[in-house]
């Protein structure tokens, strides 16, 4: 570190590309140096970090935020995030009574509530409807090509949608007010058995997010389907799971096993409390994208062949692994660290350094790593994926 001073006078430190073995040097020209206290393990890697990897990580605050009267919305892509080809990211947020659009898309829908309420509505290819309300840490899913819309309640709402596909982009969706736009008049006549003038006060162009009012309760606005109701919920109440609770905080797993309709879209929602880790492990099934909730953590990602990387992370970030990439995750704040582990798979599936080693062969590991008795005794064959 050395000692600055702010536009108003105040010390700073700066931080110094220098470990503590000494290896590294001042760096005097011109910096972002609150970039790089963001990133400690980034400027100052450690001693272990070695070799290349590509960025696994990007921020919803360095995106480009669309502005809608009726909310917002950004995203991160394989555009922003060149690695992270399985899974794209868009930030939402509605204000009361504001909508997104009714619309679908080519890829199938995955969210989680982050704060608020809102209502969600769907058609199924048989006709058969759902309509729910929906508050944090609740979770829906829309398969791909099901239509489909969300509105923001009483105190509006904020979001998280992933998307099965790296390339996804929001703004690039199929909307029902843009299908109007681009359909002859007397084609949308024709279609509904309505006269041309029905549709001249049509939009133009796709809404993509508005406002109205807030609409009435949920049972003002169930409409019975003559076909039924959808046959799996497009809702989950994720926060309602009992968590797998360890000493270093907790996990709570949601995939197609408990979450039917989720066919394409695994995840779990990780708790580490200060001074606590998301153990050493990884996943042979499916690269992981994950969301910061709170918090700020540090990962070490391992690609083999002698090449780790460290990553810092908080709030409002966005992390990738690779598929069956060694890593893990440490809680580095005063506070708990939430945070979101999401796979394009129909099944959470990880594999656990510790529990590994502990059901093979003890001989075959203390060859192998030159272990003392004091590490084979430590060994856990029962899984806690914190610690």
């Amino acid at each position: 570190m050395t000692k600055g001073s702010q536009p108003n006078g105040k010390p700073t430190f700066v931080p110094q590309p220098i470990r503590r073995d000494g290896a590294g040097g001042p760096d005097l020209g011109p910096r972002d140096v609150m970039r790089d206290l963001e990133n400690p393990d980034m400027l100052v890697p450690p001693a272990t970090d070695a070799g290349l990897l590509p960025n696994l990580k990007m921020s919803f605050s360095d995106t480009h935020m669309q502005l809608n009267h009726g909310g917002w919305s950004r995203e991160i892509t394989v555009r922003d995030l060149p690695i992270a080809t399985t899974l794209a990211g868009v930030n939402m947020s509605l204000t009361p009574g504001g909508v997104r659009e009714l619309h679908w898309h080519q890829q199938s829908e995955w969210a989680y509530m982050i704060w608020g309420t809102a209502r969600i509505t769907s058609v199924d290819q048989e006709g058969r409807n759902f309509i729910a309300d929906v508050g944090p840490g609740d979770l829906w899913f829309f398969p791909k090509g099901l239509p489909h819309s969300i509105q923001g309640l009483e105190e509006g709402c904020e979001f998280l949608l992933v998307f099965d596909d790296g390339s996804f982009s929001d703004l690039n969706t199929l909307s029902i007010s843009d299908w109007f736009a681009h359909t002859p008049a007397e084609v949308l006549s024709v279609n509904f058995g309505v006269p041309e003038s029905a549709f001249q006060s049509r939009p133009t162009d796709q809404v993509y997010i508005f406002q109205v009012q807030v609409p009435g309760s949920l049972a003002s606005q169930e409409i019975p389907s003559p076909y039924g109701i959808v046959p799996f919920s497009f809702k989950h109440r994720l926060l309602a799971q009992e968590p797998l609770i360890t000493p270093g905080g907790s996990v709570r797993i949601v995939d197609s096993t408990n979450f039917p309709i989720s066919t394409t879209v695994a995840a779990a929602l990780v708790e580490i409390k200060p001074g606590g880790m998301r153990e050493l492990h990884w996943h042979p099934n499916a690269d992981e994208w994950q969301y910061y909730l709170t918090g700020q953590g540090r990962m070490t990602v391992f690609g083999g062949n002698g090449t780790a990387r460290t990553f810092n992370y908080r709030a409002g970030d966005v992390g990738y692994v690779p598929v069956a990439m060694g890593h893990y995750v440490q809680n580095t704040g005063s506070d708990t660290l939430w945070f979101l582990e999401i796979f394009r798979s129909d099944r959470f599936e990880d594999i656990s350094l510790n529990q590994w080693m502990a059901l093979t062969p003890r001989e075959l590991v203390r060859d192998n790593l030159n272990a003392p008795t004091e590490l084979l005794d430590a060994l856990r064959k029962v899984k806690w994926p914190v610690v």
